[in-house]
């Protein structure tokens, strides 16, 4: 029973777990570790839980798989869940990290700890249901309901400025959306269905509808990524954001717009995916180049590390639309790889900031007199940030620039100037805060990681060196997949320019060569 409702199980447990939690009292230090350990248990629960979608899954086939439908609104209108080969890596990145970042906040949040926790027990919940809806509707409700805990938590338990963050991100985002729906609303108008499965199947929408729902579509998941010049409220909500709340924020909520990217625009509106894909290439290589020169003049460490969110995301819009399989598999990995050393690096900044209760760098230098396994830990999610080879950050960007090489040189040559920013902005961090004499008293008696810390820290850097050592597991499971989409998008390309013409298809930059010269 439970394998047959699996996604079902994985989906609610979390905000299950938040219920049993209402009526518990935090008035007291062991009420607060009540609620502390029944929301850590509910997560890893949670985990342990999804990692049967892992073992039963057939890798070999781009259906979904594990599908539920049941009737819930009517006019064809369904509740209707499962993943497929991308889905369900962003599944299982979801319910790993949210225990991560209940353990980063155990000791930072001490007023109103349930909330909080029921917050991102919430926020867990509707970040799952994104990855596995299968209706648009549904997909919507759970893209929507993520910004009210998020909210929230930016909002509550955020920083001096944390109303003007959490307002600035709800307002972005839900403009973006609200776009998105009433392409939502014509979509069911043409097709009478909103079954995504249905859509992907048999959807067909004529070339200038297509381009207003991608342009729709494009307007919520560009703000969502973010993409360079909507990327504004990422800076503020990071800053503001509590440690655990900038840890999924990064991690998570940000890959919903890339998602997006390979749910929705490339097979749903492929022609339109291939005509605007020139104008993603340039938003990229702006945010590319553009966010890490920023990053290089911050001098506060959670703005560098959110405008180095920004560059690294225009690596991953950059391959989805090249639309080649090293393109689209180096932006999953790359997604997924940034999901976990970015997280990593804001849990690092949390460390310190809990000690000192300033992110400022130049407040820093010497740490590793005094923290040796900080300092090391510190370093493993820096060089992954950097893309070094060995870990998980080199494997994603390195594809994203093949697959963009074989579209268009240029953009690639430039794209790639951003990894040599990347390890400017990236190595100065470390330097300032970590090496150094140790010279400013306040340092001389910061204790280094704890047991806690250090039980967090761990997994992050097995699997950010296993990812870059070893990441053929997660192309077996996305291969399947990201394949049928690309033979799909361009079977609708060539459906659409004619079977006379020989199109070269790359991405976006439709060469059509006609057979001969007039």
């Amino acid at each position: 029973m439970i394998l047959s409702n699996l996604i079902t199980v994985i989906l609610f447990l979390p905000a299950a777990v938040a219920l049993l939690m209402i009526p518990i009292s935090d008035d007291t230090e062991h009420g607060k570790s009540n609620v502390r350990n029944l929301a850590l248990f509910g997560s890893l629960f949670t985990f342990a839980v999804s990692l049967f979608l892992l073992f039963q899954f057939d890798t070999t086939t781009p259906d979904f798989q594990f599908v539920e439908q049941y009737a819930w609104l009517g006019g064809g209108i369904n509740y209707k869940v499962g993943v497929d080969g991308i889905s369900v890596l962003f599944v299982i990145l979801t319910t790993a990290l949210t225990p991560v970042a209940i353990l980063a906040g155990w000791d930072a949040i001490q007023s109103r700890v349930k909330e909080y926790m029921i917050a991102f027990l919430i926020l867990e919940t509707a970040m799952i249901g994104v990855f596995v809806a299968l209706d648009l509707v549904l997909f919507y409700v759970f893209f929507e309901a993520g910004l009210i805990p998020m909210f929230l938590i930016i909002g509550v338990w955020g920083g001096p400025r944390r109303v003007y963050a959490s307002f600035k991100f709800f307002l972005y985002t839900l403009l973006g959306s609200v776009l998105m729906l009433i392409a939502l609303i014509a979509m069911y108008g043409i097709s009478g269905t909103t079954d995504i499965e249905v859509l992907l199947r048999e959807g067909s929408f004529g070339p200038a509808i297509q381009t207003w729902l991608f342009l729709a579509f494009f307007a919520s998941f560009a703000v969502k990524m973010p993409m360079w010049p909507v990327h504004t409220w990422l800076p503020d909500a990071h800053v503001e954001a509590p440690t655990a709340g900038s840890v999924i924020l990064a991690a998570i909520l940000l890959k919903m717009g890339g998602y997006g990217f390979l749910r929705f625009s490339l097979p749903m509106f492929p022609i339109a995916s291939d005509m605007f894909a020139p104008m993603v290439f340039a938003l990229s290589v702006i945010a590319i180049v553009y966010t890490s020169l920023v990053a290089l003049a911050q001098e506060d460490m959670k703005k560098l590390i959110a405008y180095s969110s920004v560059a690294h995301m225009g690596f991953v819009t950059m391959g989805i639309f090249a639309a080649n399989m090293q393109g689209i598999q180096g932006g999953i990995i790359q997604m997924i790889s940034h999901g976990i050393v970015s997280g990593a690096l804001f849990i690092c900044v949390g460390i310190i900031y809990d000690r000192m209760h300033t992110r400022m760098i130049a407040d820093y230098g010497g740490l590793v007199n005094r923290m040796p396994v900080y300092a090391f830990a510190f370093m493993v999610f820096t060089l992954a940030n950097v893309g070094l080879p060995g870990t998980s950050g080199f494997v994603g960007e390195f594809l994203t620039i093949v697959g963009v090489f074989q579209v268009n040189t240029w953009v690639a040559l430039i794209a790639a100037t951003g990894v040599i920013l990347s390890a400017g902005y990236a190595l100065w961090l470390y330097r300032r805060v970590v090496f150094g004499e140790l010279v400013k008293d306040a340092l001389k008696a910061i204790p280094d990681m704890g047991l806690r810390e250090k039980v967090v820290m761990a997994p992050l850097i097995a699997a950010t060196i296993i990812l870059g050592v070893y990441p053929i597991p997660m192309f077996d499971i996305t291969a399947a997949s990201v394949e049928n989409l690309i033979q799909e998008y361009r079977a609708d390309l060539a459906a659409h320019y004619g079977p006379d013409e020989v199109m070269v298809a790359e991405a976006g930059l439709s060469l059509r060569l006609t057979g001969g010269v007039e």
